[in-house]
């Protein structure tokens, strides 16, 4: 890790007043959304994690060996603090600074740009806070000396897999073949690349269907996802009146983590009507395969009896879409 760390530090990055200089429009339209938000530095020495679209968590050294991941997160929707996605009481959960997963680090990392860096004190020091221009489009410290179209990354360019794996390092690679994944878990809805990879629409794209294929990436202006869907079903035969609702808001259902956080499901389907917090977990179809042993099954029932309140794949930095 610490070869790894070291190797990093050599990356020139430019940071975003660098990229600014010449694509200041857009460098300050990215400036307002939610991904630069999704770090800041607090006077009191936390670091609050989350833009706070839905939630914030707080993070805070407690030595030079370890981090703590408070207890009590800031939900938006209650506008008051509860416990943290996974906690049970207000006490936090402590990680190692130098653990051998580098869970903390990678939290860091996600929710800011360039390289993590040890300050005095074993402090972890982010470059710049938040998501910003070269998350995307890698180092930039060359491009800036001498812009060229070759030396910086265009995501824009890359093909459909491509882009949800670059969204994917941070929002969650989609599984390996062979690899199990729990569909049968509401939290897991968070990690969009995931859920995505399933999609018939993904899958029946031609590499075409991608994260960029309905969000922006230098804006939370919402796009004309009806105007997407049309591209290749002009005319959808629907079952039962629809009305004025849209697309996604039947075949992308939000799925409800929690009393106060819900998670857009990108696996595009058609799902079972009434729409129950379970027929929103998969499409219809895809919910005749596979299965959970029976263990699984209950513990799956005991959790929407509760309404959730357990950690599932990941913990720090744990709102996906926040």
């Amino acid at each position: 890790m610490i070869l790894a760390l070291a190797a990093a530090l050599a990356v020139p990055y430019a940071g975003t007043a660098a990229c600014g200089a010449c694509h200041g429009e857009i460098a300050k339209s990215q400036g307002g959304t939610a991904h630069a938000s999704a770090l800041k530095a607090g006077a009191d020495g936390r670091w609050a994690f989350g833009s706070g679209v839905q939630a914030i968590t707080y993070v805070s050294q407690v030595d030079e060996d370890s981090y703590l991941e408070h207890g009590l997160s800031w939900y938006r929707k209650a506008d008051r603090l509860h416990f943290t996605p996974g906690h049970e009481d207000a006490k936090g959960v402590r990680y190692r600074t130098f653990a051998a997963d580098s869970a903390i680090m990678r939290c860091f990392g996600c929710h800011s740009t360039g390289t993590v860096r040890l300050a005095e004190g074993r402090k972890l020091q982010p470059a710049e806070p938040g998501v910003r221009c070269e998350a995307c489009h890698g180092a930039g410290g060359e491009h800036a000396k001498k812009p060229e179209v070759g030396n910086i990354r265009h995501p824009g360019k890359l093909d459909a897999a491509a882009v949800n794996n670059l969204c994917g390092e941070c929002h969650r690679m989609p599984p390996a073949q062979g690899v199990a994944t729990n569909w049968e878990n509401p939290w897991n809805t968070r990690h969009q690349p995931v859920y995505l990879s399933q999609a018939a629409c993904f899958l029946k794209s031609g590499g075409q269907l991608s994260c960029l294929s309905c969000h922006r990436a230098h804006s939370d202006e919402p796009m004309n996802v009806e105007a997407k869907c049309a591209e290749c079903h002009a005319k959808p035969r629907h079952v039962t009146a629809v009305g004025k609702q849209r697309c996604v808001e039947c075949h992308m259902p939000k799925v409800e983590a929690s009393e106060w956080l819900a998670f857009t499901n990108h696996w595009i389907g058609v799902y079972e009507l009434p729409l129950t917090p379970r027929n929103r977990l998969r499409p219809r179809a895809e919910r005749t395969r596979g299965g959970l042993t029976p263990g699984l099954r209950k513990q799956v029932g005991e959790v929407f009896e509760r309404g959730g309140g357990f950690r599932a794949i990941g913990s720090v930095g744990f709102f996906g879409d926040r």
